[in-house]
C-alpha cells in the first residue's frame, strides 16, 4: 500500500520525520518496506519561460526558442506544433536524465544549436498526451523546480498490509493509525454536496436478489457532466500512488478509493436500460465482456450487476464494456456497494482478474462509511465536470450493519501479555480506535468495535490491540512457566516423536531424506498402475503435473531418482516420511491421511569414495534396512516376509508383516516403469505404513532379563540338501526339537558345488548352534548329546545329510 505523506497530513497534523512515522507504524503492525520520491525522475526539471519563438531556417516543423530558466536564457530547438512565445513550459537542461533514461546533451539540429529540451506530459510520464509540449500555469516563476511549481508529492511510503487489516487500504486508514500512534486529532474531508432537485430513487430502482451477497447498494445520479482530463492536483496524487489517470469521472472514483477505501464505479446512465439496477448471480457458461475488452466465461458463483435487460458489470471486480464512460458521456450513475468478500475473491482469482477494487472488496469494506464516500465522490465529480447532482440516493440495504460487541477482561489481558498496565490505558486505546466502551462492570467491560475494524472479532483481538499500541517490542521477554507431571512423561510417545525417531533412524543408517510435494500428477499415478478410486484432486492446481494428492510415496521417490540421475548421481539411498491421502466422504475434510515411510535404493552398494566394491544394491540391502528398523530401532519382533501376488509397480513384490499385521511392501520396481525414470539398473523400493508400526510400537512392551554369566558352547554343522530346500525349513526343525539349552541358530555360509550331476543339484548350508545354560557351565558330553538329537531330527524330517 502506497501512502502519500502530504495527503496523510490533510487528515492528521503530523509534523515529524517520515522515517519516525514509518518506524512507529511498523511497530503497530504495518510494516514499512521503504520510502521513495515518486517524482524523482523529474526532480531536475525546471520551469522555463519562452521568451522568443521563431521558425527553424532549415526545417518547417521545427521552432527555434529562447527559453528563460531563471539564471540563464537557453537556445532550444523544439518540434512541438503548439510551442509559442510567452508560454511557461517544463525544461530539461543539458545533463538531465529523462524518465525514460534519455540523457539530454548539447546538440545541433539542422545546423542550429540546442541546449536543452522542452517536454510534453508523455515524455515526463504524466499522461499519454503527446500532441504538443506541456503548457504550464502562466503565473509560475521561471527557474524553480518543476516538482515545487506543481506541488508534487515528494514522500511516499510503501507499507506491507496483512490481510486482516482491510481498514488500512486507504489514506484514511493510515491517518487513523497515525492519530492513534501519536495521539493526534483526526479530521475527515469537508463535505459540501450541492443537490439540484429531482429524486434519484425515482429514476433508478435497486433490486438485490440475495442480501448475503450484497448487503448494501447505493447510487447517485449526475447530469450534464463533461468527460475530460481530470484536474492536475488529482492527477498528480494518483500518479504518486502509481495509478494512471484516465478522465475526470474515473479519476474521482479512484481518488475516493485510495482516500477513503471505498471502491466505486461510474456507469454511463444513458446505457442503463429499464431504469433498474439488479444485483444477482450469473448463470453457468454465460459470457460477459469486461472493460479491458476480454470476453469472460462466467459461472453461477460469479456475481453480476444487471440493468433491466443485460449484465453491465462484474460485481466488485471490473465494469462492463457495454456501460463504460466515454468522451461523449453526459449522465452518470455512480455506484457504491458492499459485496461478500469470499464471492469477489473467488471470481477475481478464477478469472485471473485482480484489480484495486477487488483487492479491497475481498478483504472487507466499511459499510457505515459507504454513504459518506458516495457523497464525497459525487461532490468531486460535479466540481471537476461541471455537472449537477440529482437529489437523493437510490438505495437498497437488505442487511443493515449491526454493531458487534465483545467482552474485555483487563486482568486476563495483562496475564496473557505479561504486562501491568492501568485499565485507563486500555480504555484510551479503544476510544482512539473508535470503539465504544461500557465499563459499568469493572471486571468485564463491553466493547463495541467500529464498522471499519472488521478484524476485531473476539476478545483476544482486543488484547492484541492493547499490546500493539503499547508496543510489542517493549513487552519484556520472560520464559513461561512450564509444569510437567510424571503422568505426562509416561503417557506414551506422540506421533511427532515417533516420526522424529524414524527420521533419525533413516539418517543414522546412511540414507538421505527426500522431501517431495504432497501433490503429484494424475499421470504419475496412472503410470504406476495405481487405482483411480480414492484420489483427491486439487481444485486449483499449480499445473497439470501437480493436480492430485499422492496416494503413495512411490511417485515422489521415483521423481527424486530421476532428478538425481539427471545430475549425474548414480549412488542413491533415500527415504521419505510423509503423508498419503485417500478420499473419504465420511471424514470432516473428505480426506483421510496416512503416515508412510518410503525407502529407495539404486546403484552401487557403496559410494565411490569407499575403498572396496560390493556390487549393486539388491533385495537383501532393502530387506536389511526394513529388518533393522523394525527389530533394532522399534524393538518389535522380526518381520515376516513372503512373496505377494500381483502388484501395480513392484515385481517381485514381498509383503512385510509384523506380529501378523501387514505393515507394507517391498520389492523391485518393474523394468518398464523404471525405464521412464531413466534407471538403467534395478530400482529397489519399500513402502511401510507408519501408522500401523506406531500402533504396534505403542502396544509393545520391552522385557528385561539378566545378562548371561556362564560361557556358551558352539557347534557348527553343514547340512547338505537339495537346492529347493529352504534354510527356514531347516531352522524350524532345529528349533522344534525343543532343546532347552539351545540359545540361537544362525546361518553363516552357503556353498553350491560347481560339478553337480543333472537332476541332483545340491547346496551346502552351514549353521552355527549356540548352547548355554543360565545357571551353570555346560559340559561337552551334555552338549554333544543334545547336538546329536538335533542332527537325528534333521535326517528324519528332511532329505539332508552331513
Amino acid at each position: 500500500m502506497l501512502v502519500s505523506l502530504d495527503w496523510l497530513r490533510e487528515f492528521v497534523p503530523f509534523e515529524g520525520e517520515p522515517q519516525a512515522l514509518g518506524d512507529r507504524l511498523t511497530m503497530l503492525g504495518l510494516e514499512l518496506d521503504g520510502i521513495h520520491d515518486p517524482f524523482e525522475a523529474v526532480s531536475d526539471l525546471v520551469v522555463g519561460h519562452v521568451v522568443e519563438c521563431g521558425p527553424h531556417p532549415e526545417a518547417d516543423k521545427l521552432s527555434v526558442c529562447r527559453v528563460d530558466v531563471g539564471d540563464e536564457v537557453l537556445d532550444i530547438v523544439c518540434g512541438a506544433p503548439n510551442v509559442a512565445a510567452g508560454q511557461k513550459v517544463p525544461v530539461a537542461r543539458v545533463g538531465t536524465t529523462m524518465p525514460g533514461g534519455l540523457k539530454i546533451k548539447k546538440a545541433k539540429l539542422r545546423g542550429v544549436p540546442s541546449n536543452g529540451m522542452i517536454c510534453s506530459e508523455r515524455e515526463l510520464g504524466f499522461s499519454d498526451d503527446h500532441e504538443g509540449i506541456w503548457v504550464l500555469d502562466s503565473a509560475l516563476k521561471p527557474g524553480i523546480r518543476l516538482t515545487d511549481a506543481l506541488g508534487l508529492e515528494r514522500v511516499v511510503f510503501d507499507f506491507d498490509i496483512t490481510p486482516n487489516r482491510a481498514d488500512c487500504l486507504s489514506i484514511l486508514g493510515f491517518a487513523r493509525e497515525t492519530a492513534l500512534a501519536f495521539d493526534l486529532p483526526l479530521t475527515l474531508p469537508a463535505l459540501d454536496l450541492v443537490e439540484a432537485g429531482g429524486n434519484a430513487a425515482d429514476e433508478v430502482r435497486i433490486v438485490i436478489d440475495d442480501p448475503e451477497l450484497c448487503p448494501l447498494y447505493n447510487g447517485r445520479i449526475l447530469r450534464g457532466v463533461t468527460t475530460r482530463k481530470g484536474p492536475d492536483w488529482m492527477r498528480f496524487r494518483l500518479l504518486a500512488l502509481g495509478q494512471r489517470p484516465i478522465s475526470n469521472i474515473v479519476d474521482c472514483t479512484n481518488y475516493i478509493m485510495f482516500e477513503l477505501g471505498q471502491p466505486l464505479h461510474a456507469f454511463d446512465l444513458d446505457l442503463i436500460e429499464g431504469g433498474t439496477i439488479r444485483v444477482a448471480p450469473a448463470t453457468d457458461g454465460m459470457r460477459f465482456t469486461t472493460l479491458d475488452g476480454h470476453e469472460r466465461t462466467l459461472t453461477a458463483a460469479d456475481l453480476l450487476i444487471w440493468d433491466g435487460v443485460k449484465p453491465v458489470a462484474l460485481a466488485g471486480v471490473m465494469g462492463g464494456l457495454n456501460s463504460e464512460m466515454h468522451d461523449g458521456s453526459t449522465n452518470v450513475l455512480l455506484e457504491a456497494a458492499i459485496f461478500r468478500p469470499g464471492t469477489i475473491r473467488k471470481t477475481a482469482r478464477r478469472l485471473a482478474l485482480p484489480s484495486d477494487a477487488s483487492y479491497r472488496f475481498e478483504r472487507g469494506v466499511d459499510q457505515v462509511m459507504n454513504r459518506f464516500c458516495l457523497d464525497r465522490a459525487a461532490q468531486l465529480m460535479a466540481e471537476t465536470s461541471g455537472g449537477s447532482v440529482v437529489s437523493g440516493v437510490t438505495s437498497a440495504e437488505p442487511k443493515p450493519w449491526r454493531d458487534r460487541t465483545h467482552i474485555y477482561r483487563h486482568d486476563r489481558c495483562m496475564r496473557l501479555l505479561g504486562l501491568d498496565l492501568e485499565p485507563e490505558f486500555a480504555r484510551k486505546v479503544f476510544t482512539l480506535e473508535g470503539c465504544g466502551v461500557d465499563d459499568s462492570d469493572p471486571a468485564c467491560w463491553t466493547v463495541s468495535s467500529p464498522s471499519h475494524r472488521l478484524d476485531l472479532e473476539r476478545e483476544v483481538d482486543l488484547y492484541e490491540e492493547v499490546g500493539r499500541v503499547y508496543g510489542l517490542d517493549r513487552i519484556p521477554a520472560v520464559l513461561p512457566r512450564v509444569a510437567k507431571s510424571l503422568e505426562g512423561i509416561v503417557s506414551g510417545e506422540t506421533e511427532y516423536g515417533f516420526i522424529g525417531r524414524v527420521k533419525s533412524w533413516g539418517a543414522g543408517v546412511g540414507l538421505n531424506e527426500a522431501i517431495n510435494y504432497s501433490f503429484v500428477g494424475a499421470d504419475d499415478l496412472d503410470r504406476l498402475g495405481l487405482p483411480a478410486q480414492g484420489r483427491v484432486f486439487i481444485a486449483n492446481p499449480l499445473s497439470e503435473e501437480q493436480n492430485v494428492m499422492r496416494t503413495a510415496l512411490a511417485p515422489g521417490l521415483l521423481n527424486t531418482l530421476k532428478h538425481n540421475l539427471s545430475k549425474g548421481n548414480n549412488h542413491i539411498r533415500v527415504f521419505e516420511v510423509a503423508k498419503r491421502f485417500v478420499a473419504d466422504p465420511e471424514s470432516d475434510t473428505e480426506t483421510r491421511e496416512h503416515s508412510g515411510l518410503g525407502i529407495l535404493l539404486y546403484g552401487p552398494r557403496h559410494a565411490a569414495e569407499w575403498p572396496w566394491q560390493g556390487g549393486d544394491a539388491d533385495y537383501l540391502d532393502l530387506k536389511g534396512h526394513v529388518e533393522h528398523l523394525v527389530q533394532s530401532h522399534l524393538k518389535l519382533s522380526a518381520p515376516q516376509c513372503a512373496l505377494a501376488g500381483e502388484h501395480p509397480f513392484l515385481s517381485p513384490c514381498v509383503e512385510v508383516r509384523v506380529e501378523g499385521r501387514l505393515v507394507g511392501v517391498m520389492g523391485r520396481v518393474r523394468e518398464e516403469m523404471a525405464d521412464f525414470y531413466h534407471a538403467r539398473k534395478e530400482v529397489w523400493l519399500a513402502e511401510l505404513d507408519l501408522d500401523a508400526l506406531r500402533e504396534l510400537s505403542a502396544a509393545h512392551r520391552i522385557g528385561f532379563s539378566p545378562l548371561p554369566v556362564f560361557p556358551p558352547s558352539r557347534r557348527d554343522v553343514t547340512v547338505i540338501g537339495p537346492t529347493t530346500l529352504k534354510a527356514q525349513a531347516i531352522r524350524e526343525v532345529i528349533e522344534g526339537v525343543g532343546v532347552d539349552i539351545l540359545e540361537s541358530v544362525e546361518l553363516v555360509a552357503e556353498f553350491v558345488p560347481q560339478d553337480q550331476q543333472e537332476g541332483r543339484e545340491e547346496r551346502n548350508l552351514s549353521f552355527r548352534l549356540t548352547y548355554r545354560h543360565p545357571a551353570r557351565t555346560l559340559k561337552d558330553t551334555q552338549v554333544d548329546k543334545e547336538h546329536a538329537r538335533i542332527l537325528d531330527a534333521l535326517t528324519s524330517a528332511l532329505p539332508v545329510r552331513f
